[in-house]
C-alpha cells in the first residue's frame, strides 16, 4: 500500500470518528433540553388550580377551588329561592316534549312565495296528499304560459320546493303553495290562464277535501299589467362594439385566445360569457357583431369585422362596477386587435359617451330598487328570463 493510500485511509477514519462524536454531542444536548423542559421551577397552570393567573383579554375555562364551590353553593341556594335560576335536568318525557316542540316549530316555518311577481295559491289538507294526485298537479306546471313553482310542507318536515324530480311515493305533504309567475320577457300572463290556474287549484283541493285559498283574478291581472309595463321600461342591454381601424377583419383564433385569457368561456349559444366566480351568474357576454355565432367548430376559420360586448342591466348586481370591468376588458381587446370602440351605428365611442351609458345603467337599477326589485336578485332573474 502506497503512502498516498495510507494517508487517505487515515483521513477517512478521522472523518468517520469526527461525525460519530458530533452526533453524540448533539444527542446529549437534545436530551438535556428535554429534561429542562420538564423541570418545574414555576407553577403549572394546568396542574395547580389554586394559583391560576389570567392575562387580560385571554379566554379561560372556569376553575373551582373548595372555597369557590362552597360560596357558589350558598349563592345558588339563595338564587333558587328568589329567582329560580336552578332548574332540574329534563326527564326523558320532558325531552320528548321538547323534541316535539322543535319539530312543530320546524313544520310551522313559513315559506315566502313572492306575490309581487306571482299569483300565489295555498292548499291545506287535514290528511296526507296522495302521491298520484301530487304527480298530476306537478305535470300541469307548464300549461299556463308562464312558469309555475310548487312548494310543499311535510307532516314532519319543513317547506321545500317540489317537482316531479324531487317527490317520491313516501312524500308526506299536507300543505302546498303554488306560484304562477305574472310576467317574463315574453310578456304578461293572460287573464284566461290565471283563471284556468285558479280553477285547477280549486278542483284539485275539492277532490282531496282540502281547503284552497286563491286570490282575486282581476286584482292579479291588474298587477301583472303594471309589472309588465315597468319591466319593459328597465329591460335594457348596454352594448359596446369593436371594429377594425382599417376596415380589416378579426380572426377567430385570436378572438378566442383573448377571450379565454380574459376569463370568458365559449358556451353553447355561440357567445362567450364572463361569469361571477361565486354565483356563476353571467356578468356580460362577448358575441359576433355579424350574424355568424362563435362555435368551437368554426373559430379556427372564422373571420369577422366586429365583436360586441353586452351587459344585461336588470340581471346584473352592482351594475356600475360590472360596466367598468366590461369597458376595461373591451379596451384591452381594442388595443390588441388594433380596433376602435363604436356604438351600434359604428360611431366612435368617446369617454363622455361611455359615462352617459354608465349613468343610465345606474338610473335604471335605482328605479328597480324603488320598485322593490333588485337588479341581479332572485326576482329580477325570474322576470328577465
Amino acid at each position: 500500500m502506497s503512502d498516498l493510500q495510507i494517508s487517505l485511509v487515515i483521513i477517512g477514519v478521522v472523518v468517520i470518528v469526527g461525525v460519530i462524536l458530533f452526533n453524540k454531542i448533539q444527542l446529549a444536548r437534545y436530551h438535556r433540553r428535554i429534561q429542562e423542559g420538564f423541570r418545574h421551577d414555576h407553577d403549572d397552570v394546568l396542574l395547580d388550580v389554586e394559583h391560576v393567573s389570567v392575562a387580560t383579554g385571554e379566554r379561560i375555562e372556569p376553575q373551582f377551588g373548595d372555597e369557590t364551590l362552597a360560596s357558589a353553593d350558598d349563592e345558588l341556594v339563595h338564587n333558587a329561592d328568589s329567582e329560580h335560576i336552578l332548574t332540574e335536568l329534563p326527564s326523558d318525557d320532558d325531552q320528548v316534549v321538547q323534541d316535539e316542540e322543535v319539530s312543530e316549530e320546524r313544520v310551522n316555518e313559513v315559506i315566502v312565495v313572492d306575490d309581487a311577481i306571482h299569483y300565489v295559491v295555498d292548499i291545506r289538507s287535514d290528511s296526507l296528499i296522495p302521491h298520484e294526485k301530487l304527480v298530476d298537479l306537478l305535470q300541469q306546471k307548464f300549461d299556463y304560459g308562464k312558469p309555475v313553482r310548487w312548494y310543499g310542507l311535510g307532516s314532519k318536515s319543513a317547506w321545500e320546493e317540489i317537482s316531479l324530480d324531487t317527490i317520491d311515493s313516501q312524500s308526506d305533504y299536507v300543505q302546498l303553495k303554488g306560484g304562477l309567475q305574472l310576467v317574463d320577457r315574453s310578456g304578461l300572463v293572460t287573464e284566461i290562464n290565471l283563471s284556468r290556474f285558479r280553477d285547477m287549484v280549486e278542483e284539485f283541493a275539492s277532490q282531496l277535501g282540502a281547503e284552497a285559498n286563491c286570490p282575486d283574478i282581476v286584482d292579479a291581472y291588474a298587477r301583472a299589467i303594471d309589472l309588465d309595463k315597468f319591466c319593459a321600461e328597465v329591460d335594457i342591454l348596454v352594448g359596446v362594439n369593436i371594429i377594425s381601424k382599417d376596415g380589416g377583419a378579426f380572426v377567430g383564433t385570436k378572438i378566442r385566445a383573448l377571450a379565454e385569457a380574459s376569463g370568458f368561456r365559449l358556451e353553447s349559444e355561440g357567445v362567450f360569457r364572463y361569469r361571477d366566480d361565486e354565483t356563476n351568474e353571467v356578468l356580460f357576454s362577448l358575441g359576433n357583431f355579424e350574424s355568424a355565432p362563435f362555435l368551437p367548430s368554426n373559430m379556427r376559420t372564422l373571420t369577422t369585422h366586429g365583436i360586441t360586448f353586452l351587459l344585461d342591466v336588470p340581471r346584473v348586481a352592482r351594475g356600475e362596477k360590472v360596466f367598468d370591468q366590461m369597458i376595461h376588458i373591451a379596451k384591452l381587446f381594442s388595443s390588441t386587435l388594433n380596433g376602435i370602440l363604436v356604438d351600434d351605428n359604428r360611431v366612435p365611442l368617446s369617454e363622455n359617451g361611455m359615462r352617459k351609458s354608465r349613468q343610465r345603467l345606474i338610473d335604471i337599477q335605482a328605479a328597480m330598487i324603488a320598485y322593490d326589485i333588485t337588479a341581479g336578485g332572485e326576482a329580477a332573474l325570474k322576470l328577465f328570463n
